[in-house]
C-alpha cells in the first residue's frame, strides 16, 4: 500500500494560514485529514454542567462541516469520529498506511496530554510533525526565551512591537482534481454528543455560526463593509448591538481564521481606508490574546491551579448557593445579572462584561475563582482554554500583576457603560417599567418609586444578595 500523510485538525479548523496542511501537501504525498470530537471534552464536570455546553458544541459541529467541505474542493477527505482521540488516530494510521502526521501544536495541559499519549502509542516509524499556529507572534520570534516571559503585559508588549514582526500567510493551495479518499464519515449532531438543541435567539447581537466561511464573511463585513473597524477603540467596550467589537473571538478560537490574517487585513484596511487608534487597537487585543497563549506556556499546569501563577495564600469559599445565585444571573445587581443572562441564552458576553462579572465573584462574594472559569468554560462559544483561564486568574489577582486588591466597582460601571439601562432592560424583563438609569439600582427605589413604575422588586426582580465594595 502507498504511504500516506494526515492533518490533525484540532483548533486550527481553516484552509488559509494553515501551515500542517501546506506542509502536508507538500509532501507530495497523498493526504488524508481527520478531526476527533474527543470524549473527554463532552463530560461533565466535577460541578455537574457539561464541559463543553451546547452553544459551543454547535459551533464546532458547524466549523467542522464548513471545513470537510472547503477540504473537499481541494481533494481532501476529512474523517470525523468521536471517541478517544488517540485510539482513533491510532487506527486510522493502521488502516490508511500513514507514515507522517501533520498537526498545529496546542499549549495547555489536557491537549498536550493526547500528543503525549499519542506518541506512546504510535508506530515508532510514524513521525509526528507539529507546528507551533495559534499566535500571532510566531513562538520563536518573541524576544526572549519563554521562561524569561515578562510577567506584566506591557513589559511584554513594548518589547515585542519593538523587535518581533509577523511573518506572511502560507500561500494558497494548488487544487487536486479529485478525491485520493473518499471515506465518507458522518459528522454528529448536538443530540449525539449528549446535549440539548440550542436555537438562536433574537436578542443576540448577532448570530455566530461556526466555519472559515462565517469567520471570512465576518470579518469582510467588520473591516471593510461597514468600516467598524475605524471606531473599534471608541465603541470596543460597549454591550450593546452588532458592531462594537470585532466579535472575531469564536472563530479564534477554533482556528478558523488565522490571527496573522486578521493581523494583515488590518493593514490592508490602514493602507486603503484609514490608519488611526482603532486600527492599532485591534493589533493590541491580538497581543494580549498571544501574551495569554504564552503565559500557558511558561506556566502549564499552574494555570488551572486555585493558588494560581503566583501562589496565593487568598481562602476561596465554596458556597454553592452564591455561585448558584451569581450563575443563573440572579445577584440583585442588574448590570451582572444582565450580562449573565446574555451568556446563559446566548454563549456570549462582551469583554466589560466578562471582567464585571468575574470581579463580582470572585471580590463581592469571594467565591472559587475556578468555579467562575470552569462555567465560563462550559458555556462560552469563543472559549479559548489560555484565555479564558488566564483572564480569570488576573480578575482573581492569583495570575499575571496578580493585584488582590483589583476590583470593578459595579455600580460606576453601570453608570459608564450602560448609563440610559438600555442593555440591563435588554435581558432582564423585570425591568422593562423601569425608565433610564432606575433599571440600573432598582434596589435603591422607594417604595412610592416602586409604585409609580409598577415594579416590585421581590416579584419582578431580586434583592442584592450582598453589599457591594468600595
Amino acid at each position: 500500500m502507498e504511504n500516506n500523510v494526515l492533518v490533525w485538525f484540532r483548533n486550527d479548523l481553516r484552509l488559509h494560514d494553515n501551515e500542517a496542511l501546506f506542509n502536508a501537501i507538500n509532501t507530495q504525498k497523498p493526504v488524508l485529514a481527520i478531526y476527533v470530537f474527543d470524549e473527554n471534552q463532552y463530560k461533565n464536570t466535577h460541578l455537574g454542567f457539561p464541559k463543553t455546553g451546547s452553544f459551543r458544541a454547535q459551533f464546532i459541529i458547524e466549523s467542522v462541516q464548513n471545513l470537510k467541505e472547503n477540504l473537499k474542493n481541494i481533494g481532501i477527505e476529512l474523517l470525523v469520529k468521536k471517541g478517544n482521540s488517540v485510539e482513533i488516530i491510532t487506527n486510522i494510521c493502521n488502516e490508511f498506511n500513514i507514515t507522517e502526521i501533520h498537526y498545529q501544536l496546542e499549549n495547555t495541559d489536557e491537549e498536550i496530554l493526547v500528543e503525549k499519549n499519542l506518541l506512546k502509542t504510535l508506530n515508532p516509524s510514524i513521525l509526528l510533525k507539529g507546528i507551533w499556529g495559534k499566535t500571532l507572534i510566531h513562538i520563536n520570534d518573541i524576544p526572549f526565551s519563554i521562561n524569561q516571559l515578562p510577567e506584566l503585559f506591557t513589559n511584554f508588549r513594548k518589547k515585542v512591537e519593538a523587535q518581533s514582526e509577523v511573518k506572511k500567510l502560507f500561500s494558497n493551495f494548488i487544487i487536486n482534481n479529485k478525491l485520493v479518499f473518499e471515506n465518507k464519515t458522518q459528522i454528529p449532531t448536538i443530540g449525539d454528543l449528549g446535549l440539548p438543541e440550542v436555537t438562536f435567539n433574537t436578542k443576540a447581537a448577532i448570530q455566530f455560526k461556526g466555519g472559515e466561511t462565517e469567520a471570512l464573511n465576518r470579518l469582510n463585513h467588520y473591516f471593510f463593509e461597514t468600516k467598524s473597524l475605524a471606531t473599534y477603540k471608541i465603541t470596543r467596550n460597549e454591550m450593546l448591538g452588532a458592531n462594537y467589537s470585532s466579535k472575531f473571538s469564536a472563530w479564534l478560537a477554533l482556528g478558523c481564521i488565522s490571527p496573522r490574517y486578521v493581523y494583515h487585513q488590518i493593514k490592508l484596511f490602514e493602507n486603503k481606508i484609514e490608519a488611526n487608534d482603532s486600527t492599532y487597537w485591534l493589533f493590541f487585543e491580538l497581543l494580549w490574546r498571544d501574551y495569554f497563549q504564552f503565559i500557558a506556556v511558561k506556566h502549564g499546569n499552574n494555570l488551572f491551579k486555585l493558588n494560581g501563577l503566583n501562589n496565593s495564600k487568598i481562602t476561596w469559599n465554596n458556597n454553592e448557593t452564591d455561585f448558584e445565585k451569581w450563575k443563573s444571573g440572579q445577584t440583585g445587581y442588574p448590570l451582572i445579572d444582565a450580562n449573565v443572562q446574555e451568556l446563559i441564552q446566548t454563549g456570549f458576553m462582551s469583554n466589560r462584561g466578562r471582567q464585571n462579572v468575574a470581579s463580582f465573584l470572585t471580590k463581592n462574594l469571594g467565591v472559587n475563582w475556578l468555579w467562575g472559569a470552569k462555567w465560563f468554560e462550559s458555556l462560552l462559544i469563543d472559549y479559548d482554554a489560555a484565555s479564558n483561564y488566564g483572564n480569570w486568574a488576573y480578575q482573581a489577582g492569583v495570575g499575571n500583576d496578580g493585584r488582590q486588591s483589583r476590583y470593578f466597582n459595579t455600580e460606576k460601571q453601570s453608570l459608564d457603560y450602560d448609563s440610559k439601562g438600555n442593555y440591563v432592560r435588554h435581558w432582564l424583563n423585570g425591568l422593562k417599567t423601569l425608565p433610564g438609569s432606575k433599571a440600573l439600582f432598582p434596589y435603591k427605589l422607594s417604595v412610592e418609586e416602586q409604585t409609580q413604575y409598577k415594579f416590585n422588586i421581590h416579584e419582578d426582580y431580586y434583592e442584592p444578595m450582598v453589599d457591594l465594595i468600595y
